[in-house]
């Protein structure tokens, strides 16, 4: 899945991708979405991207940054 570019989407639309990127799968062992998020709201975590401000890569670059 490629993230909707910030300029030629709407927060909604974002907002609906972070969601069902990140949507729980019920198979942690297999997933690992919950460990690299560590237990937060991904759309806490991708508000800037959701609102324009940021890039989704950027984001995803960040927390992986600070998870390992």
């Amino acid at each position: 899945m490629v993230p909707p570019k910030i300029e030629q989407s709407t927060a909604e639309e974002r907002r609906a991708f972070v969601l069902d990127a990140w949507k729980c799968m019920h198979d942690c062992e297999s997933c690992g979405k919950c460990r690299f998020l560590k237990g937060k709201d991904a759309e806490t975590l991708y508000a800037d991207y959701i609102e324009g401000k940021r890039t989704y890569m950027d984001i995803t670059i960040e927390l992986r940054n600070n998870n390992y």
